[in-house]
């Protein structure tokens, strides 16, 4: 639910600054042709053009404002670097908007208006932010909007951050309790937080706890533990926080935010945040819309196939893991025979598989059967493209036994996805998927997506059962 709720807010947010960005372009306009400040020769330019022009500034905001991430996550973060951020956007979108003008040569604009629209949008923009940043702190100063930490570590270090931590409430963060490597420490305190427990007992204690964000702050002495520690942490729906010795990691820049002078490196995050989501789910939404109009006689045509040929539904319906490890029902062509598991249990279906029907070898030779799944693109449970999502069964197996396996849930699943268009689908080597998938999800871009589309379409999946 916090999930959902987070990606509505960042969608009206992107939506609202769209409109200041429109009420900014044409502002320049009023100011430029309506309010002569200014005594230099005019050659009148209708409201009519600067309207056309409105899209391409809208095209080029966009672009600008993904490259420079406006809508990532600030809760831990400075304002000043967010507002340097909207000076870069807004400079970088209208250097283009000044190149594409001078390119298609449609209109002889004004350079005063230009000018104009840059400073407009960065005041409005900048306030904006400000009033928002402002509003989010109030409500976190007032408990709403809270994410819940564990720390892990000892000694000053761990003073040091609770006392960060306490000192801004705007962030909305609270600290559940403090883990330690030290066996003294345990049932004690630290800056009024309860140490409740040793290392060795993490993912006990991880099970237990309400657990939003892990903040690691180990002091030199404990650095050995941090391997063991990773690898408990890495992989869990969680987002990780290292807080380094601030001399061994001076030099590192991405993915570095801070509370007060105390870095914080992010090390397990979605690159699916901000309008990166909204963009992909509109992307999702027009192509699985598109793809469900034009394919709509083959779905009529194998709805007939399947229903004739043999007994039982239509549509075979399964549990499936997807983004945050939320189950939900995924839709296929039936393809098996009626309580095709019932000896079995769950398995992997294979090339030879002596439980298809005759129609559903066909239906599963050129991936017919995956179609009604744009169903449940268009309910937002999938994307068109990402990870194939697991049955509950086997995702309890291979999660505690198969390294980084949970990350494949950080975005939505997939109705095809790296993995597969490389030929790793089915029983195939699970390593090997993970690793696309891993890599799928660490590269994404929109042209990912689409070329991983064209992939699938053109050269089919490599493994047809």
């Amino acid at each position: 639910m916090l999930k959902k709720h987070s990606e509505f807010f960042v969608s009206i947010f992107f939506i609202f600054e769209l409109l200041l960005v429109s009420f900014s372009w044409l502002l320049s306009y009023s100011v430029r042709f309506h309010l002569k400040f200014f005594v230099l020769p005019l050659k009148y330019i209708h409201l009519s053009t600067y309207l056309w022009y409105l899209f391409p500034v809208l095209l080029f905001w966009i672009i600008s404002s993904k490259i420079f991430k406006l809508y990532r996550p600030r809760r831990i973060g400075s304002g000043p670097h967010e507002l340097i951020d909207i000076v870069k956007a807004v400079t970088m979108t209208l250097i283009v908007l000044l190149c594409f003008t001078y390119a298609t040569k449609r209109f002889e604009f004004s350079r005063l208006a230009f000018f104009y629209f840059w400073i407009g949008t960065i005041m409005v923009l900048s306030i904006e932010r400000t009033v928002v940043r402002n509003v989010l702190k109030s409500f976190r100063k007032r408990g709403y909007n809270l994410r819940f930490a564990l720390v892990i570590g000892s000694g000053g270090l761990v003073r040091k951050l609770q006392s960060s931590l306490v000192t801004h409430p705007e962030l909305g963060i609270v600290v559940n309790g403090i883990v330690t490597f030290k066996r003294e420490e345990v049932d004690t305190s630290i800056g009024g937080i309860p140490i409740i427990g040793f290392i060795d007992d993490l993912e006990e204690i991880l099970e237990q706890q309400r657990c939003d964000i892990v903040f690691v702050a180990l002091p030199i002495e404990g650095h050995h533990y941090m391997g063991k520690l990773l690898k408990s942490l890495m992989g869990r729906m969680i987002d990780i926080k290292i807080v380094p010795d601030v001399y061994e990691y001076i030099a590192l820049k991405e993915g570095l935010d801070t509370i007060d002078a105390i870095p914080l490196v992010s090390l397990q995050t979605s690159p699916l945040f901000g309008w990166n989501r909204v963009f992909k789910r509109s992307f999702d939404v027009a192509v699985a819309t598109l793809f469900l109009v034009t394919l709509s006689p083959i779905f009529l045509f194998i709805v007939i196939l399947v229903k004739v040929t043999s007994k039982g539904p239509i549509f075979f319906v399964q549990e499936r893991v997807g983004m945050d490890c939320n189950v939900f029902k995924m839709y296929k062509f039936r393809s098996m025979k009626m309580d095709a598991e019932k000896e079995t249990g769950p398995i992997w279906a294979s090339k030879a598989d002596p439980r298809k029907t005759k129609i559903g070898a066909f239906l599963r030779k050129f991936d017919l059967d995956e179609l009604p799944q744009l169903i449940n693109v268009l309910k937002g449970e999938m994307s068109l493209v990402g990870p194939r999502p697991e049955r509950p069964f086997f995702v309890e197996k291979f999660k505690n036994h198969v390294s980084y396996y949970m990350l494949r849930h950080k975005i939505k699943a997939g109705m095809t996805g790296w993995a597969q268009v490389n030929g790793f689908r089915g029983n195939t080597s699970l390593e090997k998927r993970i690793e696309h998938d891993l890599f799928y999800i660490k590269n994404w871009s929109i042209w990912f997506d689409i070329k991983i589309l064209l992939m699938t379409m053109w050269r089919g999946f490599k493994n047809h059962y």
